[in-house]
């Protein structure tokens, strides 16, 4: 390296390093053995208040889109008063890109306490809308789940070769959640059931049954058998025990290990990958497809490495409740073994699970509090509107 690149290298590293303690003192880290982290929070709000800084840049960055969109969209949400919860029957709307379907999902994943990512690879998105007053209830995004996940691996006993060889045949549920006023009657636990009906299984096979790998070239027959989930924040309340007339849509099968990046906000990522790029490291601009989903991650501990720092800076401590949902009754045997037709034989219809949910959630919630029939959807939009007023008035450039 030549010294004229020398200088700010170790310029960006001192400023790097700065921000970056500065920033996790600011969420509440302290330093704990092995220069890992520790966090002083637990509890649900906690865990969101380590967020904050992650939200607001999210928040910021969209601040075009929302101003420029919220009156066209906010008119898709509900009113309380708009929804007879005898009446709610659920479908599914597949998502293109750049249709008003595909604004009103960013719309909707925006007004996440916990930020959503973009997903990798494979996709499939879906607005969950009630056919009553084609309002939308919900939304729901489906993508390649993460290549290492110890609990689900030891869950269907895989070893390394295993999982490279099946992973093909899971997706993971990365946005899952009702909006207002449906998340009011447990819509969420609706929403989640969703997943496993015969609608999701359709359209993964229409869209990703016999396709070449990105990264293998080789030609792959994708059979969706499962589909995994994690908490946001701690242990779930909507995907524990949730079950519909016998039938399980959503299993816990462990925990995360407390490792991961959202607390590593978009700027301090940004400047790691400058610093890199003055080093000359290959890593910055290795985002494209046939890099993984782990490049964020993989750059984050090799800037942390350069600067002499621990990648314990990644261990977070958040751990989220790990859920896998079986599409085929013979999931389990397919992923563990590699061979099998899938068995679809219980998946019901959405009409028939959205049916089954309102009779045994939402009525019976709308009994217990009737409240929800007072929300307006103003309220929705001046929440999104204060929180971006707010957003851009507290970022600024490190």
């Amino acid at each position: 390296m030549t010294q004229s690149r020398i200088i700010p290298a170790l310029t960006s590293e001192a400023a790097l390093k700065r921000n970056l303690r500065s920033h996790l003192k600011s969420l509440g880290f302290r330093m704990g053995e092995g220069a890992g982290l520790i966090a002083s929070r637990s509890q649900k709000d906690d865990v969101r208040k380590l967020h904050i800084e992650q939200r607001r840049e999210r928040i910021t960055t969209n601040s075009e889109f929302l101003r420029g969109n919220f009156s066209r969209l906010i008119e898709h949400f509900a009113n309380g008063w708009d929804v007879d919860p005898t009446k709610i029957r659920f479908s599914l709307k597949q998502i293109h890109a750049g249709t008003i379907e595909s604004d009103l999902f960013r719309f909707a994943s925006l007004s996440w306490s916990v930020p959503v990512s973009q997903g990798y690879g494979r996709r499939i998105r879906y607005l969950v809308l009630d056919e009553q007053n084609e309002k939308l209830a919900g939304i729901i995004a489906l993508g390649d789940p993460v290549f290492n996940l110890r609990s689900r691996d030891n869950f269907i006993c895989w070893s390394a070769k295993d999982r490279a060889d099946r992973l093909v045949n899971m997706m993971d549920a990365y946005v899952l959640g009702a909006v207002p006023p449906y998340n009011m009657l447990l819509g969420g636990k609706a929403v989640a059931c969703l997943v496993r009906s015969r609608e999701v299984a359709s359209d993964f096979a229409n869209k990703y049954g016999s396709r070449e790998g990105i990264i293998s070239k080789v030609q792959k027959k994708a059979q969706l058998v499962a589909v995994t989930t994690s908490s946001a924040l701690g242990r779930s309340s909507v995907y524990n025990r949730l079950k519909l007339n016998g039938r399980v849509y959503f299993r816990p099968i462990g925990t995360s290990e407390g490792w991961g990046h959202f607390h590593i906000p978009d700027k301090i990522f940004s400047m790691m990958r400058e610093y890199l790029r003055v080093r000359d490291h290959s890593y910055p601009d290795q985002h494209r497809f046939g890099s993984g989903p782990n490049w964020r991650m993989r750059t984050i501990r090799e800037s942390l490495k350069s600067l002499g720092l621990s990648e314990a800076l990644l261990r977070h401590g958040v751990q989220r409740e790990i859920f896998i949902s079986c599409l085929a009754e013979n999931a389990l045997e397919i992923l563990s073994q590699g061979h099998g037709e899938p068995n679809y034989g219980d998946l019901l219809t959405t009409t028939e699970i959205s049916a089954l949910a309102v009779n045994r959630w939402m009525e019976a919630r709308a009994r217990r509090r009737p409240e929800f029939r007072q929300w307006p959807r103003e309220s929705f939009a001046q929440k999104i509107s204060i929180e971006l007023e707010g957003a851009v008035a507290a970022y600024a450039p490190l």
